[in-house]
This record gives structure tokens, C-alpha cells and sequence, in this order.
């Protein structure tokens, strides 16, 4: 678990060494959607773009829906943009300090001290919601919406096994 997140923080740092496939977002998205995903920062367009691509190599077939969830799934956190160390705090806090983080997890995301938490929680929602308003699919906003969910809460919904697909990808990027 810590060298993978050391293994994150570090392609977030060097994100600006790197490209953006954006033709292969675009590939996905529609226009609107691929504005939405212009409002990512560098490393989140970078990490996305590895969670479709492991999603598409899971199967022969990635449903439309699972691969525009793959690509925005955090587009919520374009709301309030967190610097590494800050995603950094909030990991560890979640990790090792799971008091602080449910309690500063519940606070106002304008003010800095809270605001790591406070995304790193909600921003499934906001992404959600700024799927919706491009007239997304409800299969690909369920998942942006549940992408952070224990995943067995939902073993009897039908998205269950894109839900697994989905979750599998952005836990190894």
C-alpha cells in the first residue's frame, strides 16, 4: 500500500513531463464531456487516462459507460484542487488517523485545513454531478457515484461487476 501510493505521488510530481492522450479521451467523451475532463489537473488527466487504459485491457469488451466513468470519475475534484501534499495528509490521515480524517472530512472544503478530506470523500458526488449536467448515461454516472464504495454493498446491483472493473483499475493507478 505505501509504495504504491510513494508510486502515485510520484507520477503526480513528474506529471508535467508528461503527455496527455487527449485523442484518446476524445475517443470516449463528447465535447462537453472532454471540456469537463480539460479541468483536471495534469496528473489526475494522466491517471484517468491509465485507468481507462487498464480497463480496456481487463476484457475484450469495455462498455461505453465504463470507460467515460474511467475517464471522470474524479473530475469533482477540479471543484477544489488539492496540491500532492495535500492528497498526501488526507491519504495517510485516512490510513492511520481515522478519527481526524472522518472529522475533518465533515468540514466546509473553502477552508485549507479541511479541504483535502472533504474531497477526498465527496468529490465521487460532485463528479457525479458534473457528469449529469453533460446528459451522461445513469449507468456512467452511478459508477463515477459509487466509485469509492465498498464494492460488496452493491453485490446484487446490476453495475456490480463494472463497478469491480472500475475499482480494480483505479486501485492499481
Amino acid at each position: 500500500m505505501a509504495i504504491h501510493r510513494l508510486r502515485q505521488g510520484l507520477r503526480a510530481l513528474f506529471a508535467f513531463s508528461q503527455s496527455v492522450d487527449y485523442p484518446l479521451a476524445a475517443r470516449y467523451l463528447t465535447s462537453e464531456q472532454l471540456a469537463l475532463f480539460g479541468q483536471m489537473r495534469r496528473g489526475e488527466q494522466l491517471h484517468s487516462l491509465n485507468v481507462l487504459r487498464a480497463v480496456l485491457a481487463q476484457e475484450a469488451v469495455t462498455p461505453p459507460d465504463l470507460a467515460l466513468a474511467a475517464l471522470l470519475h474524479d473530475v469533482g475534484k477540479s471543484r477544489y484542487p488539492l496540491a500532492l501534499w495535500q492528497k498526501t495528509i488526507a491519504v495517510l490521515a485516512r490510513q492511520f488517523a481515522p478519527p481526524i480524517f472522518d472529522r475533518l472530512s465533515r468540514g466546509d472544503p473553502r477552508r485549507w485545513w479541511s479541504r483535502a478530506f472533504v474531497v477526498h470523500v465527496c468529490h465521487p458526488a460532485w463528479s457525479a454531478e458534473l457528469l449529469a449536467q453533460t446528459n451522461a448515461a445513469a449507468d456512467a454516472i452511478w459508477l463515477v457515484a459509487h466509485h469509492q464504495d465498498a464494492a460488496n454493498q452493491w453485490h446484487n446491483h446490476y453495475l456490480f461487476f463494472l463497478l469491480q472493473r472500475l475499482q480494480a483499475a483505479d486501485d492499481t493507478n
